[in-house]
């Protein structure tokens, strides 16, 4: 769910933060990626294999049934205990190697209600019902590629089980698109039921350039809010308007004047967001309607920032409909996903290994726009890093960034990742960053 990584900070930028990771000095990267790579060549046909049918069978939100189980039997062939409907559709895998520290890795299940245009000879053609409307189905925000990352990562820490010990918690979470499936399953007793992590890591995927990975320390993505605002008028014919009441020009005005807060009330050096994204009302070009609902998302970093734009957006509906003469809007803001805000300690106990690895190829990202619910985890105490890796052939994305044709970002019909490598750099990238909390506990 989060696109906006490609356009990532110059490198003169990044040299503070790549500086600050040297290789690291117990783990033999080296070594480590080799052995990496030979789980990589005997695993990744089979792991192309499961990506490319989960991209062409995607579920919604809490719909999960076919995709859970199809990762259930993967991690149960592994070795690994299972427990699945934690939070509806998720699913809980533990492997225990020794004593030492729990590492959950998580990935989502939940793919969009959009028809994919990418051309792709898996592309998906699957429907279903979403809110009483029947919708094509697509990952296009990648969810797939997470899934087939976290069971190569899981294959490659059993290859490897001489060289940790511990416990990997490899969880597969419903419902991230709706930021409601990480609730879901604390509420479910995911950190009672099953041994609270002492750290967690999760990846996404970005419109970059494959084989690179990006991360930053703090935020790396934004607070969430939904608004819907009824607009109550007086219907009637569309040739005597002055014998209504028209919601549908409260809610025109509305949409327009309200980026007035955005603009003039929220200083331009603090992020803040306010989008429209659906309006209904009405039935026919003829008929002014007794009502128009207008729905949207609001995006903010900080706390104050957020409270100004919700004032705002209150003070601003109320106001359409005094000039309209019409009764008080219906206002209803629902709380959404959190920022995430990776660990410094994880963070950097994860670049050393990460930047010994990847070199150059280890990216600063900016902070995203959009949100994600596994900032639950980290609210709920877990130490975390979150972090990116890129899905496009380099020399498309660099003629991108030089002027020419864009390359679809995520939640875009079009998107398309490139499996191979991206899929290897997700696993890679992943067991490193695994591995490296081993090793820091261990040290400890």
């Amino acid at each position: 769910m989060i696109p906006g990584f490609r356009r990532l900070l110059s490198l003169s930028a990044a040299l503070p933060l790549l500086a600050a990771v040297p290789a690291h000095a117990d783990i033999d990267v080296a070594r480590t990626k080799a052995a990496i790579q030979t789980s990589l060549d005997a695993n990744y046909p089979k792991l192309d294999e499961l990506y490319k049918d989960l991209h062409a069978h995607p579920e919604l939100a809490f719909q999960e049934v076919r995709t859970a189980a199809r990762l259930a039997a993967e991690m149960r062939a592994l070795g690994f205990e299972v427990t699945e409907q934690v939070g509806k559709t998720g699913l809980v895998a533990i492997y225990r190697n020794g004593d030492g520290p729990t590492i959950m890795v998580r990935t989502e299940l939940d793919a969009l209600p959009m028809e994919e245009k990418s051309g792709l000879p898996y592309a998906s053609r699957e429907k279903t019902n979403w809110n009483g409307v029947e919708t094509f189905v697509a990952h296009s925000c990648g969810h797939d590629i997470h899934m087939a990352s976290w069971v190569g990562t899981a294959k490659t820490l059993l290859s490897m089980k001489d060289q940790w010990q511990g416990t990997l918690m490899f969880i597969a979470q419903p419902a991230e698109e709706t930021v409601s499936g990480a609730k879901a399953m604390l509420a479910d007793g995911l950190f009672t039921r099953f041994k609270k992590p002492d750290f967690a890591f999760g990846l996404h995927d970005s419109p970059r350039a494959y084989g690179t990975v990006a991360y930053r320390v703090g935020e790396i993505s934004s607070n969430s809010d939904s608004l819907a605002i009824k607009f109550r008028g007086r219907g009637g014919h569309g040739s005597a308007p002055h014998l209504t009441i028209d919601p549908v020009l409260m809610a025109a005005r509305f949409v327009v004047d309200m980026q007035g807060v955005i603009s003039r009330e929220k200083s331009p050096s603090e992020f803040g967001v306010v989008s429209i994204g659906a309006i209904h009302g009405g039935t026919a070009e003829n008929i002014i309607p007794d009502d128009v609902t207008v729905l949207g998302t609001i995006r903010t970093y900080k706390p104050d920032v957020r409270s100004k734009i919700l004032a705002g957006i209150e003070r601003t509906a109320k106001a359409e409909a005094i000039m309209s003469g019409a009764p008080e809007p219906e206002i209803k803001i629902t709380e959404g996903g959190k920022a995430v805000v990776n660990d410094a300690k994880v963070a950097e106990m994860s670049a050393k290994v990460l930047r010994a690895a990847f070199g150059d190829q280890l990216k600063p990202a900016p902070i995203g726009t959009a949100s994600e619910d596994f900032s639950e985890y980290v609210n709920a105490g877990v130490p975390s890093l979150f972090f990116s890796i890129g899905v496009y052939d380099p020399q498309r994305v660099a003629a991108a960034d030089a002027g020419g044709a864009q390359v679809a970002p995520n939640h875009s019909p079009f998107f398309a990742p490139v499996p191979k490598p991206t899929i290897e750099t997700g696993i890679q990238a992943m067991t490193l960053a695994v591995l490296s909390a081993f090793d820091q506990r261990a040290a400890r």
